[in-house]
């Protein structure tokens, strides 16, 4: 290696850690008494992801014959328009909320048959699907709502009055999509919000217990998923552990980090932090109780083997992706996969604007979920909707509302093609972050520079702009910056990091 190279490797990386002081969390955190799971090392790749090796089971094969980790949310009203683009990137998940009280308005009488649509599409496109079962608000439980939704005015749930009632709603759902290749369900969704669940921890570890069992024993392929809590729980998660090992500073920084596009966007719910004191009241409102009180509940049903799955909702920027990871590795049993339903972009704060930095950060947030460890990982929404409740759209499409793809989505198809059948590689070295897809001996991957990176290609390597991805171009280096780059590589990608270090 050259003296010139590896100084432009040198400043890349202290530049990589001048601006992400955030990240170097996961490096250098010891694990807690009696728990082997938080991420230690300072590896540069990963070989797959250790909270888990397999996607879904059951997954559907795509068009080449091969599954994906890679999926999408979509909305079914519009699926015609979406139908092509859905059949691209087959192979992968999606998921879709069943809530008893609609499904069952008049007890005794379930109505299946929108349901059954789904499923059924679902295995013509080549999509797995994944179900959120619950409860809601009706006759089935006591109180009246108290939230309403979206434009089919969904409620929070509530216990079951009757739980013998609802066991046997369970059972009847698994057993009936169990046959059209349906094997994970979900117990509830995100329950540390009031507006979801209006029940106690104590209560849903009931209801946990109670649908885990009727869903394994209805399915013995069936994989028992938790509740999925919301997106900014994680940021009170993460300031609170770090807090607890008397880490206060990067405590301070994490929460800031993490909220960078929250802060200033819903009132005085989420404010910035300069002292302990201020963190410590953020954590002590009523929110930050019950989101922490939830987030110890998955950890406690993953670690009593109620659930099988750990599956989390990510919408903010994707720096944050590493930090969340090493708090979750911390707090989930090995072996015990992660899964991201939901991941997404929220941005009100009005940082990132054009279409082509939103583009690149898809890739970027997906790349890291990926690399990280998720076994699954769900972009939503997969289309802009101008007239639903985020018309001036702080969560970002693949897809224009008709149908036509974006930047976005092309990348996303890459992605997903790249994946199919491969092994994840995670990729931090020399200033150069990102994720490798191994196939046959050979691989593609998806990377970028905070800073300013030289890379060696291996002959017979190419390079491609993401913003260009049918232009590969041939060399003996590229140059990476905050641009991703797609290499497409003759050799495994931990050979191809060996050249780089």
């Amino acid at each position: 290696m050259s003296r010139r190279l590896r100084t432009v490797r040198a400043r890349a990386a202290a530049a990589l850690v001048a601006g992400v002081a955030v990240v170097g969390l996961v490096g250098c955190t010891a694990p807690t008494s009696g728990d082997q799971s938080v991420d230690t090392g300072t590896a540069a790749t990963s070989t797959g992801p250790a909270w888990g090796t397999s996607g879904p089971s059951g997954s559907t094969t795509g068009a080449t014959g091969q599954a994906t980790p890679m999926g999408a949310k979509w909305d079914w009203g519009r699926f015609t328009e979406f139908g092509p683009f859905l059949k691209s990137v087959s192979g992968g998940t999606t998921y879709y909320e069943v809530v008893w009280c609609d499904v069952e308005k008049k007890q005794g009488s379930p109505d299946w048959s929108s349901l059954d649509r789904i499923a059924t599409r679902s295995r013509e496109i080549g999509t797995t699907l994944m179900l959120k079962l619950r409860v809601g608000r009706c006759w089935a439980t006591s109180g009246d709502a108290q939230y309403q939704r979206g434009s089919k005015a969904k409620t929070e749930s509530a216990m079951p009055t009757d739980l013998g009632a609802y066991k046997a709603w369970v059972q009847a759902a698994v057993t009936r999509y169990s046959k059209l290749g349906v094997h994970e369900y979900a117990i509830e969704n995100e329950i540390n919000s009031a507006s979801f669940w209006a029940g106690t921890p104590q209560q849903f570890e009931t209801l946990a217990r109670a649908a885990s069992g009727e869903i394994r024993a209805s399915d013995p392929e069936a994989k028992v998923v938790d509740a999925g809590l919301s997106s900014t729980s994680y940021g009170y998660g993460i300031a609170d552990w770090l807090l607890k090992q008397g880490r206060d500073a990067d405590a301070l920084s994490a929460w800031n980090a993490y909220f960078e596009r929250r802060i200033g966007t819903r009132g005085n719910q989420i404010v910035a932090v300069h002292t302990r004191a201020d963190l410590e009241t953020a954590l002590k409102s009523e929110q930050g109780v019950r989101n922490l009180a939830y987030l110890d509940l998955m950890r406690q049903l993953a670690a009593s083997k109620v659930t099988d799955v750990r599956q989390i909702h990510f919408y903010e920027k994707y720096s944050a992706v590493p930090t969340l990871f090493a708090y979750l590795k911390s707090h989930t049993p090995y072996g015990t996969p992660i899964q991201a339903w939901e991941v997404g972009s929220f941005d009100k704060s009005g940082a990132t604007t054009d279409d082509a930095t939103k583009s690149e950060e898809v890739l970027k947030t997906m790349s890291l979920v990926l690399a990280e460890g998720a076994t699954v990982a769900v972009w939503l929404p997969l289309a802009f909707d101008p007239g639903g409740r985020n018309g001036d759209e702080p969560r970002y499409g693949l897809l224009e509302p008709d149908g036509q793809v974006r930047q976005a989505g092309r990348i996303f198809q890459a992605m997903v093609e790249a994946s199919r059948g491969a092994k994840v590689v995670k990729i931090s070295v020399a200033g150069m972050t990102g994720v490798g897809f191994d196939r046959g001996g050979t691989a593609t991957a998806f990377v970028w520079s905070d800073g300013h990176a030289v890379v060696q290609l291996p002959d017979g390597g190419k390079a491609a702009s993401v913003e260009s991805l049918d232009k590969p171009t041939a060399g003996a280096t590229t140059t990476l910056g905050a641009t991703p780059q797609r290499l497409t590589l003759p050799v495994p990608t931990a050979t191809f990091l060996k050249e780089q270090r």
